[in-house]
């Protein structure tokens, strides 16, 4: 397969339907390729900014991102993470608003930058990828409606179990079955909405139940069936 072809590969894989690359001819798809950057970034590097104008989309290739807001007492909420696959900014451009959450690396990562107005301009081309985007929105909306509530109105242990579930079915496991992200006790606690002690407490209870394994920073679901239950979770 040609360079060409494999970067056209990459670019579909970014978005939920291939398809939507079908109707580009070739020289689109190499206007493409000029357009967009490769960035690479650092564990801790930042991609986007909170209050900050957006002057083009991020699509991840490799690694995982979160998505976070600062509160007014200064702890950070995460509000979703980011893997290949998805595409950080859109939302702010298409409404024409500053981002409204700051976005950093977990993990070393790859990242496709694609400025504004091509992005409207791929948009306008193509009814099925305008659709791919709406169905992304529509998928944000559900992982942001799902947070607001597990954090309005489930207890700290049934919030644990239910972010647990969730970081394993977001960003997968490891060969020895690990989540495929390291936290740290203050991130899982911010994920979760308590204090970094109340974090280390239930991890430690959650350990010793048998619900999972714990190596450093690396946690692995044990007992999928009891974390379920325990955190009232819709499959």
């Amino acid at each position: 397969m040609s360079e060409f072809n494999e970067n056209v590969e990459t670019i579909k894989r970014l978005f939920d339907n291939p398809s939507s690359f079908d109707n580009f001819t070739k020289e689109e798809l190499i206007e493409f390729e000029q357009e967009k950057k490769v960035l690479t970034l650092k564990k801790g590097d930042e991609i986007i900014q909170e209050g900050a104008t957006p002057k083009g989309i991020y699509c991840l290739v490799k690694g995982t991102a979160k998505l976070f807001k600062i509160g007014f007492n200064g702890k950070e909420q995460i509000l979703r993470f980011a893997n290949a696959g998805d595409i950080i900014g859109y939302r702010s451009i298409l409404s024409q608003e500053v981002f409204g959450a700051s976005s950093t690396a977990m993990t070393p990562i790859e990242i496709y930058y694609i400025p504004e107005k091509f992005f409207l301009r791929l948009l306008e081309h193509n009814p099925k990828l305008a659709f791919d985007i709406l169905q992304r929105i529509a998928k944000d909306l559900g992982e942001y409606a799902r947070t607001i509530t597990y954090l309005a109105q489930k207890t700290v242990r049934e919030r644990l179990a239910e972010v647990l579930l969730l970081l394993e079915g977001k960003l997968g496991t490891d060969k020895d079955d690990f989540i495929n992200i390291s936290l740290t006790r203050e991130e899982m606690a911010n994920l979760i909405g308590t204090a970094t002690e109340s974090a280390i407490r239930l991890i430690s209870e959650f350990k010793t139940d048998g619900l999972i394994e714990v190596e450093g920073r690396k946690i692995k679901i044990l007992d999928h069936h009891k974390l379920t239950k325990l955190g009232h979770v819709i499959l």
